[in-house]
């Protein structure tokens, strides 16, 4: 820790007086003292009024991310060893019946081995900049601000420490700090093995379904663990139904509709990668009979399958992100509105429609209207049957509004009467 100290303008700081934990560079009066980037320095507002210890770095916007409000609380071994024990006693109460299903046979400790969440969530769990997602026995870890990351040994060997207190030992770990979002904070991009190497194909299980998951190679960590409960929500719509799942990445909405009883699922991708992928756990699950993969740019097939006049009972939408700043929100929002607009007009009357954003940038108002517009065009009725966020191992912060970002919404799909 540095003896630097950071003052804020007067006036400045709402989103960190509003319980978040960024400060921006535009927001900051003064330092006082010595410090290398990454250090953990003081934060004080502009009448020296104690705020909090944070690491700096005045290579990013974001210039300093907070890690404790307390005096009295020093970012310290035991500091971390305290917030990775919360952020696994939480994911362990929360997801208590989730955790249950597994049991069957297995002890408590080989539950907790068996499941697959986020294990660390970043400012969610008060650790800034870093994510650590937890395949059955192995972690995956993203590291995205300098601070923490010249901490990412500590906090692994910590992680390993409190998990192994349930029992659960972890038999390895990569890296996919690849992201070129750390090009900001001054950081090279990297991925690979911490400690020993092994099979980057890991085998897990959601909601009954298994999947072999690509650390190594998948998009961001592997696997998307924020729609566990989506994916099973659409499961009672499925069955008996003919399905079509667009950016079925590697599959999981398609299968869970497959292992649900549809009687057909077509998984659309524009990832050859991921197409295989799809295949590949499909043949895992035995459902390779009910659930195909089609390599197609979705912009391009909707508008096809129309002019085939093909109908599906449910239409699933699960997009990435097109937008990751506030510059590209209008290009982000014909985006969604156009794949929405596509998508009902290939829903049967009455059929229902699964369609989601996990762009922070596109709020929770937006994305609404976006699809009360593509429906206006559609010339469709929308019925809401259920409004869904991420999973609960990825805690939404108030205050924290990054940490905000899928929005997923069912409906019934009616044509104008």
């Amino acid at each position: 820790m540095s003896d630097a100290k950071v003052f804020l303008k007067k006036g400045q700081g709402r989103e960190l007086k509003a319980g978040g934990l960024w400060v921006y560079d535009n927001e900051i009066a003064k330092v006082e003292g010595s410090f290398d980037n990454g250090d953990i320095i003081e934060l004080h507002d502009f009448d020296g009024y104690f705020m909090g210890y944070g690491f700096i770095n005045t290579t990013s916007k974001i210039r300093v991310r907070m890690m404790s409000r307390k005096q009295d609380h020093p970012v310290t071994k035991e500091l971390l060893k305290t917030r990775i024990q919360n952020a696994w006693d939480y994911r362990k109460n929360v997801m208590a019946g989730y955790i249950r299903d597994y049991l069957g046979n297995l002890s408590e400790s080989e539950a907790l081995t068996k499941l697959s969440c986020r294990l660390i969530f970043g400012e969610a769990d008060f650790i800034p900049g870093i994510t650590i997602d937890k395949f059955s026995d192995v972690l995956v870890i993203e590291s995205l601000a300098l601070g923490t990351d010249r901490m990412k040994d500590l906090i692994i060997d910590l992680c390993k420490e409190v998990l192994e207190s349930d029992g659960v030992t972890i038999n390895g770990i990569y890296e996919r700090s690849d992201a070129k979002v750390r090009e900001l904070e001054g950081l090279e991009r990297t991925k690979g093995f911490i400690g020993k190497e092994f099979d980057t194909k890991v085998l897990i299980e959601e909601n009954g379904v298994k999947y072999y998951v690509d650390v190594e190679n998948g998009q961001k960590t592997g696997f998307f663990l924020d729609q566990k409960f989506n994916r099973q929500s659409i499961r009672g719509l499925c069955k008996g139904k003919k399905v079509l799942d667009c950016f079925t990445h590697t599959g999981s909405f398609a299968l869970n509709a497959a292992a649900a009883g549809a009687t057909s699922v077509l998984g659309v991708d524009a990832s050859e990668l991921g197409c295989e992928q799809a295949r590949e756990n499909a043949a895992l699950n035995g459902l390779s009979g009910v659930a195909t993969f089609k390599c197609a740019d979705v912009f391009e097939l909707l508008p096809s399958l129309e002019r085939e006049k093909e109908l599906y009972d449910v239409v699933i939408l699960d997009p990435p992100a097109f937008t990751k700043s506030r510059a590209s929100i209008k290009k982000a929002v014909t985006g969604y509105k156009e794949i929405n607009m596509r998508g009902m007009k290939l829903v049967k009357d009455g059929g229902y429609l699964a369609t989601c954003s996990c762009s922070h940038f596109m709020d929770e108002e937006l994305f609404l209207k976006t699809i009360a517009d593509a429906a206006r065009d559609a010339h469709k009725r929308l019925k809401q049957v259920e409004f869904r966020q991420q999973s609960m191992d990825h805690p939404i912060l108030w205050g924290g509004a990054a940490s905000y970002y899928l929005k997923f919404v069912i409906f019934q799909v009616s044509d104008e009467l």
